[in-house]
């Protein structure tokens, strides 16, 4: 009986981001029959891959389900959102690059203490963040506005303003397919990141004190827990989380451009959280409806362009949309329908009292 209602109230998390999924598949699929199939084709190399709007969907959201999970975490632990994971992430890819650069030859070695660089670069500018949120208690949205506004000017002076090149097999492994694989590479990615969360879950305890912290700092403290400690670790994850995106952003293009890198990220990140029915005030918190928001997002992003509709308006439309998703998965809406329907499983409040009474 516990199990069941323990599936209910998390399935119950999921049910509006499930249901905005589940009418934007029905909508394509009722606007176009053939939206969501999927082909096998050759790519410029001559290999096989697939191809359709539905791979297409859930490999354009790789980078942004990937921070999205970390975004979860940072917001569950301090209650409030990062603004700076895509500036961070332009700082990354140009520590990136520069590794790759000074390496010469761009071989698995080098790609791998790129990777390696970049994400003990990220992870310094996150404890910076973290260090304000944490120790100096400024509020995390004022807290990441210093490097929102400042990172792409790092990232400049890390690089220049030059957009080198990088053509390499293994790059382009990273950012489309690996040789004899037809899946693209990304979504490899997201699994991974996380199965390795998920492992930190089930073999940790940071998931419960993360939402301890979230939940009440000072009872949390009161039972030895250092809030202190989980934000920063919260800010760390989110670090390692920007650094293998922004690696795949770069390899997608196989160049860097750090004025576009990441680009509006964040924004879209902190939707993902707030569709997956996360609170945003911190606490309790769901990394899989993270994930699904984020695919959401990307469906309704290619949905528009799909229509036709011009890249000025899709913003807009967009917006529409996801206003009325997480205003339909808020706290209020939420009670309102519980209320109604225990009310109409006891066959009406009046009715019930009145035979109370009688």
């Amino acid at each position: 009986m516990l199990n069941r209602k323990k599936l209910t109230a998390r399935l119950g998390q999921l049910l509006i981001p499930l249901i905005a999924l589940a009418l934007l598949l029905l909508f394509n699929l009722l606007r176009d029959p053939g939206f969501f199939a999927i082909k096998v084709a050759e790519n410029s190399m001559g290999g096989k891959v697939l191809t359709g709007n539905l791979i297409s969907i859930i490999d354009s959201a790789s980078e942004l389900a990937i921070i999205a999970m970390g975004m979860t975490l940072v917001t569950a632990a301090c209650g409030g959102q990062d603004i700076s994971v895509g500036a961070v992430g332009a700082i990354s890819g140009a520590v990136f690059v520069k590794v790759l650069q000074g390496m010469g030859a761009i071989t698995g070695p080098s790609v791998l203490l790129g990777l390696v660089a970049c994400c003990l670069a990220t992870i310094c500018f996150k404890l910076f963040n973290g260090t304000l949120v944490a120790v100096f208690r400024i509020q995390p949205m004022i807290a990441t506005l210093i490097l929102y506004s400042c990172g792409r000017s790092i990232a400049y002076w890390i690089n220049g303003d030059a957009t080198p090149q990088l053509n390499s097999p293994i790059l382009s492994a990273i950012g489309m397919t690996i040789p004899g694989i037809p899946v693209p590479t990304p979504i490899f990615a997201v699994l991974l990141v996380g199965l390795l969360l998920a492992l930190v879950f089930r073999f940790t305890n940071i998931s419960l004190y993360t939402q301890s912290v979230g939940i009440n700092q000072g009872a949390a403290r009161l039972n030895g827990i250092n809030p202190t400690f989980i934000k920063l670790l919260s800010f760390v994850l989110l670090g390692v989380c920007v650094s293998v995106a922004s690696v795949i952003g770069i390899s997608r293009l196989g160049q860097l451009n750090h004025k576009t890198l990441l680009v509006d990220i964040e924004m879209d990140a902190i939707l993902a959280v707030a569709i997956g029915g996360n609170n945003l005030g911190g606490g309790k918190f769901k990394i899989s409806g993270s994930i699904l928001g984020a695919y959401i997002i990307q469906m309704l992003t290619t949905t528009l362009y799909a229509m036709n509709v011009s890249p000025v308006n899709v913003k807009a439309y967009k917006a529409i949309v996801i206003i009325i998703i997480v205003v339909a998965g808020s706290p209020v809406v939420k009670e309102k329908l519980a209320g109604l329907f225990r009310k109409k499983r006891s066959g009406g409040f009046p009715a019930a009292a009145k035979k109370g009474v009688g």
